[in-house]
């Protein structure tokens, strides 16, 4: 452990974890480590997926693709923002005349 780092004792499926934490993250760790449980207990009770390893690992896939999910939409979002950002700029700097909206697209 670096010298910054404090160890936390998490518990994850019944089992305690001690990991060594960055000064005030303790409770971004316990966040972190109350998901994984609840997502490992999940997969546990859904009774296809045998051995706390492969568990843990269905768990880290369902979280990994929520994440990406919510990436690709995030970025979606910024994308579509731009586009508005652009047509209001071009609107604002082209006087009353210019129609801001495309016909047929929206935003």
């Amino acid at each position: 452990m670096s010298e910054d780092a404090i160890p936390v004792t998490v518990q994850i499926l019944d089992k305690d974890y001690r990991i060594a934490c960055a000064a005030g993250e303790e409770a971004a760790l316990m966040d972190c480590a109350r998901m994984l449980d609840g997502r490992m207990r999940e997969v546990r009770q859904n009774g296809r997926v045998i051995g706390a390893d492969r568990i843990a690992v269905m768990a880290a896939l369902n979280l990994l693709y929520d994440v990406s999910q919510k990436s690709a939409k995030a970025q979606a979002d910024l994308e579509r923002l731009a586009r508005l950002q652009q047509r209001v700029e071009a609107a604002s700097g082209a006087g009353d005349s210019t129609r801001v909206d495309t016909p047929g697209e929206s935003v």
